[in-house]
């Protein structure tokens, strides 16, 4: 048998992994149509690596090929093994402590399967389409919202999935907001401004708005860096705005402005006289966004599984090594303190001050940390220091949120959910919304 898995060995190495980075490429730029290029990079890199290695076993001796075959057969043994362990054991930590803490159970839904559910009882029915969906796009508009007045599905990270009730734009508002004399805040930011996942009145804006008893619009949306924040503050800031809060989150926005660099109509917007007039535009923006959804079905090929037996497709996932790979991603997942578009985000925040200063509106600057620190995983020793001296410099207010909040706290990640690397708990967007006050 050695001497056949000798023989086979080489070829078989060099074609599995010709397949991954064909199987990679197919993922990364014609299923999802380079929206997530970043994450794939990880399997460009490791299929490089396997082709190189699969062409050097072809030159090298017996009895290192015989190890090396042993080696092959203990690794995908072990991770199979693993695989059938995640599997057959017990749900994740935070089901398991949910389901013990509330009286509901842990939806365990894809948000595929509970839009197709929901869709059903009301056609109104939509899913959170964020603007990163559309960076490596090449449509004649950028989306900057959502479908506009739709119960919108959002996600889970608190046993059920938040859903909200989209304003007349897109955005995760009681569309009456719009309507005041004065909207005394908007607010300015990613995922945690946006309200992941929680329902209201728990989101920061809807939190701003009891506490305060003032006029609140929350133009956040998740994955959005500075670059987009930006074009969004162009795009809906109006003269009866009388303070803009730009939520920074420490774990990733100068990676999410690397990305939006790499977008002709967003780039545009660094050119002060640059609009897309979105505001007059939402019927084009909720027809696109509808497409997207609408291929997010299909290329999460849903339709068949629900056709198909359920366990058709936990064989594929099984096969897939998903629930392994899943753990890996968790364990490599660092938040990204690189500096690299540092001199870029300066101007952007330059240009957002010059714009509210010109509507006649105070600019706040919040500095939200990273999970990571309170995990003692990572530890950014200059980050904040670094933005706050440059956002102090400009004379805008900086709020640390580390220093005014978490800093106080025995222990910090009770505010998110179960302990775990997630967003907020209702308590903590609570808590934080009333330091931001």
């Amino acid at each position: 048998i050695m001497n056949f898995l000798k023989r086979i060995f080489s070829p078989v190495f060099l074609i599995s992994s010709f397949l991954l980075l064909i199987y990679t490429f197919y993922k990364s730029e014609i299923h999802w149509d380079g929206s997530t290029r970043d994450y794939y990079s990880i399997y460009y890199l490791i299929s490089l690596i396997l082709i190189f290695f699969s062409i050097i076993t072809f030159f090298i001796n017996q009895k290192i090929k015989e190890y090396l075959i042993i080696l092959s057969i203990s690794i995908v043994v072990s991770l199979y093994l693993f695989e059938t362990f995640l599997t057959f054991y017990k749900p994740p930590l935070r089901e398991q402590l949910h389901n013990k803490q509330s009286e509901t159970k842990w939806d365990s839904r894809s948000k595929f399967e509970i839009y197709t559910d929901l869709k059903k009882k009301d056609s109104k029915t939509t899913m959170a389409v964020a603007p990163f969906n559309y960076l490596y796009k090449d449509y004649p508009i950028f989306p900057l919202s959502g479908i506009s007045n739709s119960k919108t599905i959002y996600c889970n990270e608190n046993g059920y999935y938040s859903i909200y009730e989209s304003d007349r734009y897109g955005f995760n508002n009681p569309d009456e907001e719009w309507d005041s004399d004065e909207i005394d805040f908007i607010l300015i930011g990613d995922s945690y401004t946006h309200g992941a996942c929680v329902n209201r009145p728990n989101d920061f804006a809807s939190v701003l708005r009891k506490i305060s008893n003032k006029n609140v619009l929350n133009l956040g949306f998740t994955g959005n860096g500075p670059l987009i924040e930006y074009a969004t503050l162009k795009e809906y800031l109006n003269n009866k705005v009388k303070n803009v809060i730009w939520i920074y989150y420490a774990g990733n926005d100068l990676m999410e402005l690397n990305r939006e660099l790499k977008n002709s109509i967003l780039t545009k917007y660094l050119d002060e006289k640059f609009s897309q007039n979105l505001i007059s535009r939402q019927k084009e923006i909720d027809l696109l966004n509808k497409k997207i959804i609408s291929q997010l079905v299909v290329d999460t090929n849903f339709q068949n599984i629900k056709k198909n037996s359920r366990l058709k497709y936990k064989i594929l996932k099984f096969m897939q090594l998903d629930k392994t790979k899943d753990k890996i991603r968790v364990l490599l997942l660092k938040p990204n303190y690189k500096m690299d578009n540092l001199d870029t985000f300066k101007e952007i925040l330059i240009k957002s001050k010059s714009l509210i200063h010109n509507n006649n509106s105070k600019l706040y600057f919040v500095y939200l940390p990273d999970y990571d620190i309170f995990r003692n995983k990572f530890h950014p020793k200059n980050h904040e220091k670094i933005i706050r001296k440059f956002v102090e410099g400009l004379d805008i207010p900086f709020i640390s949120i580390q220093e005014k909040f978490f800093s106080n706290k025995a222990n910090p990640l009770e505010y998110y959910p179960f302990n775990t690397r997630h967003h907020f708990t209702p308590e903590g967007y609570f808590e934080i919304a009333k330091t931001i006050q």
